[in-house]
């Protein structure tokens, strides 16, 4: 299942963070990956961090400016780990994969990630058609780089047109029930069939 969404790491100070991303795009099956004035890149840290997502590193792009990383997109999410006092459309994640999958019949989209201890700017952000705000423990709201990419693929993933849930119900025979419930006794067994929560 692919995703034909672009993850655009703006300013990125450390090349592990680059690797990890590449990884949490691989396992949700994102490939586009462009970094904007990366500190470091490449680097044998992002390699080892993207722990075995080579592919989506070795055709990562490497731009000098954010026109470059967003120029043939007509839809452009900025991802903040704080709200802002400021006039941006604010989604969380689920509502943000939804409006994406609504917009890529007609445009390439890009989500774009800041630096890690300042985020986007506000020159950046006002390029953006929405912002993205990931809700946190208020006590300790601090998401790695890396991790923030994973919960937003991972809702792009849920969010695909094609996605089948996992049904909540795991239904087995009555016999084999039977012989299971002396192992685990919190199977159910209601007349030819049973399940398990």
């Amino acid at each position: 299942m692919h995703i034909p969404v672009r993850i655009v790491l703006v300013e990125t100070s450390h090349p592990g963070n680059i690797g990890a991303s590449a990884r949490a795009m691989e396992t949700m099956g994102l490939k586009d990956l462009v970094l904007v004035r990366p500190k470091v890149f490449p680097s044998a840290d992002a390699t080892a961090r993207a722990s075995g997502a080579d592919e989506v590193l070795r055709s990562a792009r490497v731009v000098d400016s954010f026109t470059e990383a967003i120029g043939d997109c007509g839809f452009v999410v900025g991802s903040s780990a704080r709200l802002r006092g400021l006039a941006w459309p604010t989604i969380d994640p689920r509502t943000c994969a939804r409006s994406i999958w609504e917009h890529l019949n007609s445009n390439q989209v890009a989500i774009v990630m800041g630096p890690e201890h300042s985020g986007l700017t506000n020159e950046y952000l006002g390029r953006c058609q929405r912002l993205v705000h990931i809700p946190t423990n208020p006590a300790y709201s601090s998401l790695n780089l890396a991790m923030a990419v994973q919960v937003l693929c991972y809702e792009l993933r849920l969010a695909h047109p094609q996605h089948k849930p996992l049904e909540r119900l795991l239904f087995i025979s009555a016999r084999s029930a039977s012989s299971s419930s002396k192992i685990c006794p919190n199977f159910v067994t209601r007349d030819s069939s049973s399940w398990v929560e």
